[in-house]
């Protein structure tokens, strides 16, 4: 599995409720993007529309501009693909108040030898209050400190 992209600040911004994996629909020359540039997942996010689950605001450049066509637009909203019983599960947490779907990391998945399928994973998030990220800071630095000191032993 290698990962193409991963959004590092959804852990610290949010506390994830649950995880989900989906197929983004894309086009040939967005895979080729992807795996030889990537892209960064900050500022997207997933919605549920009445025709399906889409990824919005990921900014996908084109592989070669110069070949793109005029009708290529990087910043399209892309169709994610799930199972129903998936996105059920989704209906019921959009129901829900405060909660948020956040793209986590995009990756390729090796089902054959060669196929190398691109996923998205993405989590049901609740944002994290103010005192609810210094906690995480906290955390952070006195496990780093623990563990310079184990290792000085």
């Amino acid at each position: 599995m290698k990962e193409l992209a991963k959004n590092k600040k959804a852990g610290f911004d949010y506390e994830i409720l649950e995880k989900f994996e989906a197929g983004p629909v894309l086009n040939g020359q967005e895979v080729k993007s992807v795996k030889s540039r990537g892209l960064s997942l900050a500022g997207s996010y997933v919605i549920i529309k009445p025709d399906g689950v889409f990824w919005i605001g990921a900014k996908i450049p084109a592989y070669q501009p110069a070949n793109a066509g005029a009708d290529y637009h990087e910043q399209r909203d892309r169709k994610l693909l799930l199972r129903k019983s998936e996105i059920g599960r989704l209906m019921e947490f959009s129901a829900q108040k405060g909660l948020t779907f956040v793209p986590l990391r995009l990756y390729t998945k090796q089902r054959y030898q060669d196929s190398g399928k691109i996923k998205l994973e993405f989590g049901v998030a609740r944002g994290k209050k103010k005192y609810d990220k210094r906690e995480t800071l906290k955390k952070r630095a006195i496990e780093r400190e623990i563990a310079r000191t184990c290792g000085k032993i």
